[in-house]
């Protein structure tokens, strides 16, 4: 898992009960608090979001490194790196300072889930109507190590358990 040159890849996602992250492009539920913790956790980073979850946002986050994964290979914008895939995105962060936070949407997060090696999820208090939901993912493969509640949500930490030999 994580880079080709050892950086911690971190998926960070708020995630209702029904496993949605979204409905028609947008977050079906308004939590200041959990877009704080998002903005705590990936600042410093590398963040990697998709096309359409950066134009989402509008424009880079402050304090990061962005790369942004689009198939459209004319497709730029200010201030941020352009990948084709998770591993180009991955090789590339090599290069830049900090670790890698995987910032949604869907697509990514499923490309990315191999390379994972933890996964920081708000786990929201809601099974609100959605078109898309987080990948699905063997908890025998994850181990919960952290857990804290919050108002509307808890803040979960899963590493990735690795076999020995």
């Amino acid at each position: 898992m994580s880079t080709p040159g050892g950086k911690t890849v971190t998926m960070v996602a708020a995630v209702a009960e029904n496993g949605v992250i979204g409905l028609g492009g947008n977050i079906p539920w308004h939590l200041p608090e959990d877009f704080a913790h998002f903005k705590a956790t990936t600042v410093g980073t590398v963040l990697v979001l998709g096309r359409t979850t950066h134009e989402g946002i509008g424009r880079p986050l402050p304090d990061r490194t962005t790369i942004v994964l689009t198939r459209d290979p004319a497709w730029s914008a200010d201030g941020v790196h352009v990948c084709a895939s998770v591993p180009e995105a991955l090789a590339l962060a090599d290069t830049l300072e900090g670790d890698v936070s995987i910032g949604g949407g869907a697509v990514v997060y499923d490309a990315a889930l191999p390379y994972a090696d933890v996964q920081v999820i708000s786990e929201v208090h809601a099974s609100p109507e959605g078109d898309t939901h987080y990948p699905q993912f063997s908890r025998s493969k994850w181990r919960e190590v952290a857990r804290e509640p919050r108002e509307g949500f808890d803040i979960v930490r899963w590493e990735r358990v690795f076999a020995c030999g």
